[in-house]
């Protein structure tokens, strides 16, 4: 009997006969020859029907069976330089084909430009695509890679409330809802909270989880429903922070790199680019960045340029900040020591520096932006419930926060990790929304 392939290992199976059950992505029907581009959910393999070979009636079926009609193909794997596919480079024979279903209606992704919003009514059906289906993959391959790098970094996984009674990033983003007889609750900005007293009985930890963030951006970089892997460790300094995150980023990128080639070639990705990505990264502080900047702004002609780069002490990075100081470097660079006011309440003051915290933001490069924000957490009860006051934050739903520092306090640190923008920066592609196989946008809820 012919084994039974998946498309993704077809070149260990050149010379033999085999079977692979899948989908017609692709169909090409050239007077004797038709040709088949089929998918498995593992690859895309061009599968070749020669008309003296095979049944007539077959071959008539063949050379007009719909697009995305399923089917299993039996035939003889040979190489071929001009084969089309992920990974490509093979081709089957044709030696016998069983129709499954043969599509009856026109299916809507036909092969054509679509506009972004049918596609997007169409996301079901769209991830079906080379494209789509490439980045998903190399996001389940970064998903693994996150996991397996912290689960051998001696890290465990614990889980933290999607539900919170308080906020943690900011007031101002929170979905809302009511919970019983409790009053609000809100959909999680994130688990750090939780994971800070998770150290306390672990040591090092991670959630990994979704998150909600109710911003009203349209941006290419925002969803208001994300996935975050937040690792949080107990006596961590922010140098120590920077360490783990630039090991951390590598094994990602380096992982990806290594299971995901193909995919990554198919999307056209630049893998030099990639393979730079190995300790150290470079580091600035908030302070050298604006210096950078402002040299920068000197430096255009461009009016337009130099109005979006402008930028005062205290206020936190946009986009063109951004992109422009990663266009300085080719790994990604740590920018650190940003104005107090511009970072969340939890974040430990520098040393004689009280307007400045001890955070940090990774900015890939390329223009892709943060990529990670952590910093090291304050300590001190006292100076903490200050800052929940200055953050007009009610100091009753933090109650039990303030507990962590009054119960064996320590320096900790952590930080979190967008798999979305990850996932866009690693691919190289222009918009957020095809990393997650269904978006949530300020105007999309469907499907």
């Amino acid at each position: 009997m012919p084994t039974l392939i998946q498309a993704r290992d077809i070149a260990d199976y050149e010379g033999q006969e085999i079977t692979l059950q899948g989908w017609v992505y692709n169909r090409t029907h050239k007077g004797k020859l038709v040709f088949l581009l089929i998918r498995d959910g593992y690859g895309f393999v061009q599968c070749v029907a020669f008309q003296g070979e095979l049944d007539a009636e077959l071959f008539e079926t063949l050379a007009h069976i719909p697009q995305e009609s399923s089917v299993i193909v039996t035939g003889m794997v040979r190489a071929d330089s001009r084969a089309p596919g992920i990974p490509g480079g093979y081709e089957v024979g044709i030696m016998g084909v069983e129709v499954v279903q043969a599509v009856g209606d026109e299916y809507p992704i036909s092969l054509k430009e679509h506009g972004v919003d049918f596609l997007l009514d169409h996301r079901h059906l769209w991830i079906r695509v080379p494209s789509q289906w490439a980045i998903l993959r190399i996001r389940t391959t970064i998903i693994s890679a996150i996991r397996e790098w912290l689960e051998q970094n001696g890290f465990t996984l614990l889980d933290t409330p999607i539900l919170t009674p308080a906020a943690c990033e900011g007031t101002t983003t929170l979905f809302e809802t009511e919970y019983f007889d409790e009053g609000p609750a809100y959909l999680a900005q994130s688990g750090q909270l939780y994971n800070e007293a998770n150290i306390f009985a672990f040591g090092k930890v991670y959630c990994f989880g979704p998150t909600f963030r109710a911003e009203k951006s349209k941006t290419r970089r925002h969803l208001t429903e994300f996935w975050m892997v937040e690792p949080e460790m107990a006596f961590c300094d922010l140098e120590q922070l920077m360490e783990v995150e630039e090991q951390f980023i590598s094994h990602i990128v380096q992982r990806t790199l290594r299971d995901c080639r193909n995919e990554l070639l198919s999307l056209g990705r630049d893998l030099s680019v990639l393979e730079r990505i190995v300790p150290p990264f470079p580091r600035i502080s908030y302070d050298e960045a604006l210096e950078k900047l402002a040299q920068i702004r000197a430096e255009t002609d461009d009016a337009e340029a130099r109005k979006l780069l402008e930028i005062e002490w205290g206020d936190d990075f946009g986009s063109p900040h951004e992109t422009a100081l990663t266009k300085l470097f080719d790994k990604p660079v740590f920018v650190y020591g940003y104005p107090t006011g511009a970072k969340a309440f939890y974040m430990e003051p520098w040393p004689g520096r009280p307007d400045v915290s001890k955070s940090v933001d990774l900015l890939a490069p390329e223009g892709y932006g943060e990529i990670t924000g952590g910093s090291e957490r304050i300590s001190d009860p006292d100076l903490l419930l200050k800052r929940i006051h200055e953050h007009n934050l009610p100091e009753e739903a933090f109650r039990w926060y303030i507990d962590l520092r009054r119960y064996g306090s320590v320096p900790h640190s952590g930080f979190g990790l967008g798999v979305e923008r990850t996932v866009t920066w690693i691919c190289g592609i222009e918009h957020i929304r095809e990393t997650i196989p269904y978006p949530r946008t300020i105007n999309r809820v469907y499907p």
